[in-house]
């Protein structure tokens, strides 16, 4: 984790501190759901969990008999011994050391995605409203970067919108798939352990139980888990994207807020950089790069390894606390983005109103012109006006086969732009509800 790209909240969940907390959580209600079913006695339970809860874990003192004994769990339970006292002796009877990670695990993950999530609302609300803001503010839309037919930049916020949308069905989905619980013992048997202490553990932690854990939590689910923030950072870089490209000086139809005392170069001093959008692409790609180890995660040997685990160690937190970043930063860009709709209007109106050519083509073949004569017909007009400047709809009039399937008021009123974008209140309905 870079503090540069990290925020405390999410931070707080992968510090030792608060993993230390969530073992002995999983260790506290293990004890509990033993004592329920006599497994241990329930005054050692009580005890457990009231000195465990008021106990401050040094972390330091952790790693240092972690030095000697060369085993995380085994140097934590030391530690909390020393808090428990006697009846230390009832903590973690028939567990695995799987069940105590494996669980914090996937609390630490649940906890990630529901910050995620919050993230993601909190973009999908700045999206909103812009898109309403922008929803009539006509902009020439382009395919292959190469100017296509009119759109509104309200359309180009509500697809990021939708987009967004769906990638926070994602998120819930995902932490669905990674909220589950393993209190199942050695080889995931349950042969020293009872199942309803597992249960007892998930229902107190929120979690489900695994149906099948062997001695680990199937590692199916996280590659599933970190596939998802992969899409969803994806998502911020194409949105990153779109930005980037409209604030390149000669198209300069949005660009990022400039701060008062801002520099945009050591050197330049005009420079006004699309910096922040660019830092998202980079942090897309640092997420996407967990996908590949979670995914080379879920073949292990047998019922276990610990392959996984030094990759989980640095993947969890990592991709977790950079989305939470991106997301975060991408939404400041959307709330403050700066939009020139004269520059877009001037950019729609540069190709003297090529952006008509498929309306030209359809009306000459339903005026009787076979389609590939049509297209022969506009091409030619339009190469003119492409490598000439001249103004299209003029050369069109001027064509004698165009002219004689169309009349000039026919062809003039093909060249109002709001023809293309007559449907925007569909799309919005469709993206947003019906007011």
């Amino acid at each position: 984790m870079i503090p540069r790209y990290s925020r405390p909240e999410m931070v707080a969940i992968w510090s030792p501190e608060t993993r230390f907390r969530i073992w002995f959580e999983i260790e506290a209600h293990a004890a509990a759901g033993m004592a329920e079913i006599g497994m241990i006695p329930k005054d050692a339970a009580k005890t457990i969990w009231e000195k465990g809860s008021k106990a401050k874990f040094d972390v330091d003192k952790i790693d240092a008999i972690e030095r000697v004994t060369k085993h995380d769990v085994i140097a934590f339970l030391t530690h909390l011994a020393e808090f428990i006292g006697e009846d230390s002796r009832f903590v973690h009877q028939g567990m695995t050391s799987s069940d105590v990670l494996d669980t914090c695990l996937n609390i630490q993950l649940t906890r990630a995605a529901d910050l995620l999530i919050a993230d993601v609302d909190a973009l999908l609300a700045a999206l909103k409203k812009r898109a309403f803001e922008h929803k009539d503010t006509i902009t020439i839309g382009r395919s292959h970067g190469i100017h296509g037919e009119p759109t509104t930049f309200g359309i180009k916020l509500a697809l990021a919108y939708a987009e967004f949308a769906r990638n926070r069905e994602r998120l819930v989905a995902a932490r669905k798939e990674v909220a589950t619980c393993a209190i199942s013992g050695a080889m995931g048997t349950f042969a020293n352990i009872d199942p309803q202490v597992e249960a007892y553990v998930a229902g107190k932690l929120g979690l489900a139980v695994e149906p099948v854990s062997t001695q680990v939590i199937p590692r199916d689910r996280h590659a599933m888990f970190f596939a998802v923030l992969a899409v969803v950072a994806s998502s911020i870089e194409r949105v990153a994207t779109e930005l980037r490209h409209l604030q390149r000086t000669e198209v300069l139809e949005a660009e990022e807020f400039f701060s008062p005392g801002q520099k945009g170069s050591s050197a330049m001093p005009h420079k006004r950089n699309p910096v922040l959008t660019e830092n998202l692409t980079g942090l897309a790609r640092m997420v996407r790069s967990a996908v590949v180890p979670a995914m080379e995660n879920v073949a292990l040997w047998h019922e276990r390894d610990i392959s996984h685990s030094s990759v989980e160690r640095m993947i969890g937190p990592d991709a977790t606390v950079t989305l939470d970043f991106a997301l975060h930063r991408l939404a400041g860009v959307v709330e403050k983005l700066v939009v020139y709709p004269k520059n877009m209007r001037k950019n729609l109106d540069r190709l003297g109103g090529l952006h008509n050519s498929q309306r030209v083509l359809i009306a000459l073949t339903q005026a009787g012109v076979s389609r590939e004569d049509s297209y022969v017909f506009v091409q030619r007009n339009a190469m003119k006006t492409w490598e000439h400047g001249k103004n299209f709809l003029e050369e069109l009039k001027a064509d004698k086969e165009v002219a004689a399937k169309l009349g000039a008021a026919q062809l003039e009123a093909m060249f109002d732009d709001a023809y293309h974008v007559k449907h925007v209140d569909t799309i919005f309905a469709r993206v947003f509800g019906k007011a």
